[in-house]
């Protein structure tokens, strides 16, 4: 029992109800029509006091965020996220509108802005579809219908083609087993087996195999898979898959297994691949790790970009980002390592 405690304190692709990874947690002397009061001041002062909308915005919960856009529009007849659209200039614009949203209804935005339009942003339905727990994916499935009404499964499948698209799908569903504090020993060895099976014993990879085992079974399950995979061959792994799958799906899957294997751990580097980035690229994913992960693991995501790096989120923030862009990145952060 307590090894199965140890693996899920560790991967946030099971829930993590105490928050103890969060940044960002419930204001204790929270009082809505106050915060509200508050950011009808700042939109009001002129020239907009956007430190203290930051101020407000990223030490509020989700849900305290929520009951303030709710107060603010029955003070001031309009709606918080319009009247931040119209005062406020990119990029502070898109975190205060992305804090506003609940998570679902963010995640459902982002996979809206991956896929309409020309081409498709693989690594943004990547990231999210892959680091998602199944509550998160179903209420982010529920929520995309609702605001686009239309299926967020049928619009990936129409925008994607042959075994990314079979991936993506199988994400969706939300069906991966819950942890449980039973060792099935044989399945262990017979998903090791037939992942080896399926690939680097074989001419050609059996990619529908792996998808199955990858996006069915649970997070714990899979990591003691992964262990008993060494002893098939000789490869762990995402050296396999790099080994068999080819060029177009590699990252996919890799992504896939590094959010299996440690979600920190995933977001740390793609953090530090994006820190040393250039233009819009890097803002939209910057926004959207800090955005998406301050009230789940930031702080453990903090803990493993530290260790990666060398250096602390918070020291590489300041340094690749300004203004007040920079401020509301740093308020999500929570402070220096």
């Amino acid at each position: 029992m307590a090894k199965i405690h140890d693996i899920l304190s560790q991967v946030c692709l099971v829930d993590d109800d105490a928050g103890a990874g969060a940044t960002v947690k419930a204001f204790v002397n929270f009082n809505a029509e106050t915060d509200a009061t508050e950011l009808v001041r700042a939109i009001k002062t002129k020239g907009v006091d956007e430190h203290a909308i930051i101020d407000v915005l990223t030490r509020r919960s989700n849900s305290q965020r929520q009951d303030i856009a709710f107060a603010f529009e029955r003070q001031m007849k309009k709606k918080l996220e319009d009247v931040l659209n119209s005062a406020l200039c990119e990029p502070l614009k898109s975190v205060l509108l992305g804090l506003l949203k609940t998570p679902a209804k963010y995640d459902a935005s982002e996979v809206k802005g991956a896929i309409k339009g020309l081409g498709t942003n693989e690594a943004t339905l990547i990231e999210i579809l892959c680091s998602r727990t199944n509550k998160q994916m179903q209420d982010l499935c529920r929520t995309y219908q609702e605001v686009y009404k239309k299926e967020m499964k049928k619009e990936i499948e129409g925008d994607t083609s042959g075994d990314f698209r079979k991936l993506l799908c199988a994400l969706v569903k939300g069906s991966r087993s819950e942890p449980s504090n039973v060792e099935d020993m044989d399945l262990i060895d017979t998903d090791a087996r037939e992942l080896y099976e399926a690939g680097v014993k074989k001419k050609g990879t059996d990619v529908g195999k792996w998808i199955t085992i990858l996006t069915e079974r649970s997070i714990p399950h899979l990591n003691r898979v992964f262990g008993r995979y060494n002893s098939y061959s000789c490869f762990d792994m995402i050296e396999s898959i790099k080994k068999e799958v080819t060029k177009d799906l590699r990252n996919n899957f890799v992504g896939l297994v590094q959010c299996i294997q440690s979600t920190p751990e995933f977001f740390a580097d793609k953090l530090s691949l994006m820190l040393t980035a250039k233009g819009d690229l890097k803002k939209d994913v910057l926004t959207r790790v800090m955005v998406s992960r301050c009230e789940i693991d930031l702080l453990y995501i903090r803990k493993e970009f530290k260790k990666k790096t060398g250096k602390s989120l918070h020291q590489c923030l300041t340094a690749s980002t300004k203004g007040d862009y920079q401020r509301a990145l740093l308020a999500l952060c929570g402070g220096d390592d």
